[in-house]
């Protein structure tokens, strides 16, 4: 297989970028310095027309006309992690080690390495593509990046790929949220001197007991969650608190069920404030579900994806719904999937590590989907 001797010759240098990009910092909306390195890597391995939109996209067209139908291929440079320093890495015979070295700097790595077997060649693509290295995937990033791509080449945009997990499983399906700052606050005052008073932190508390008495909407072939992750307030263990907040979300991959949580929190909001307490309100970010897709379409735009990851593990890969780059394309009617490019264990935590055995089958899954998109080749 011809991609097989390109992986082998390669895997020594995909780990080499992946050990100098993993370390730098990049929490969402301050991925300067990532997409600083990647644009270099770009245009040092033959890129032309690279640039650095006001989102902190790093796009690299390829066959870009004024007026030709566009696939977007991307993986995310921002972790969820807020370090400003350089995170910690280390590696042992089988693994790497780093905050975010799987989610999403590995995948990121995969894809533009597989991206530049092509270029190298000299083949070219049947369509426009936007290699995108994009920012703000994670958390309060909101999906700023997707959404400014989509945005800036609409009409164009006719399919969007993300390298974002891995590999044996594909997202179809964009799980939709909602994410609140809720701040209640009171009179608070004295623990000894003004007892009685309203108490900040037991209002809160009571809202959020409240919120987790909710029976969730059931639909078939639906899920919804809820969550608080973040509570703060209170001054001293002496003062009735005057201030406490919490960051609440709920998710959905159904447009309504996410419509009826969106319903019965903000009447449990104003249940609250009809007491005489101030809550207040901050929606920091909105994920939207996906719109119901022509199947046909959608199963013709998936085939390469799902032929890759067969051909390359032996089965097909699992469909499930996720909150990916995917989430904004799908909600404007164009296709989207998010694919894996290695695998990653510990998403999200300061142990996360990557298997180094898995890039060989990620870069292989990559460059297969990859192919269908280029003039005359078969992996």
């Amino acid at each position: 297989m011809m991609f097989d001797k390109y992986i082998e010759e390669t895997n020594e240098e995909l780990k080499q970028f992946i050990r100098e990009l993993a370390v730098i910092p990049a929490p969402s909306h301050h991925e300067e310095k990532r997409a600083a390195f990647v644009k270099a890597w770009m245009e040092k391995n033959g890129a032309e027309g690279v640039y650095i939109d006001e989102a902190l996209n790093v796009i690299w067209p390829i066959n870009v006309t004024d007026d030709n139908d566009l696939y977007v291929f991307m993986a995310h440079t921002d972790v969820v992690f807020p370090d400003t320093t350089p995170l910690p890495f280390r590696e042992d015979e089988d693994r790497f080690y780093c905050p975010g070295v799987g989610d999403d700097t590995g995948c990121l790595a995969v894809l533009l390495h597989s991206v530049r077997y092509f270029t190298k060649q000299g083949i070219k693509p049947k369509t426009g593509l936007l290699i995108v290295a994009n920012s703000c995937e994670e958390g309060l990033g909101n999906l700023k990046g997707s959404r400014r791509i989509i945005d800036d080449f609409m009409p164009r945009v006719k399919g969007l790929i993300t390298v974002d997990g891995s590999p044996g499983s594909i997202v179809t399906r964009a799980v939709g949220s909602h994410r609140y700052r809720v701040t209640v606050k009171t009179e608070g005052g004295h623990s000894w001197g003004s007892f009685g008073n309203r108490n900040a932190i037991a209002c809160l508390s009571s809202l959020i007991s409240s919120l987790y008495s909710v029976k969730v909407p059931s639909k078939p072939d639906s899920r919804t969650t809820y969550n608080v992750g973040i509570i703060e307030g209170g001054t001293s263990v002496n003062t009735i608190a005057q201030e406490a907040s919490m960051m609440y979300e709920y998710r959905s991959n159904d447009i309504e069920c996410l419509g009826i949580m969106k319903n019965m929190f903000e009447k449990m909001i104003e249940g609250y404030r009809a007491t005489g307490i101030t809550v207040n309100v901050e929606l920091l970010g909105e994920r939207p579900c996906g719109v119901e897709l022509d199947k046909e379409e959608y199963e013709k735009f998936l085939k390469p994806f799902i032929d890759a990851e067969s051909e390359v593990n032996g089965k097909e890969p699992a469909r499930h719904a996720g909150s990916t780059d995917c989430n904004y394309p799908l909600s404007k009617g164009i296709p989207a999937v998010c694919i894996g490019g290695c695998k990653h264990i510990g998403c999200h935590t300061r142990e996360e590590y990557l298997v180094l055995s898995s890039l060989p089958t990620g870069m292989k899954i990559v460059m297969t989907g990859l192919a269908s998109f280029f003039e005359g080749q078969q992996s």
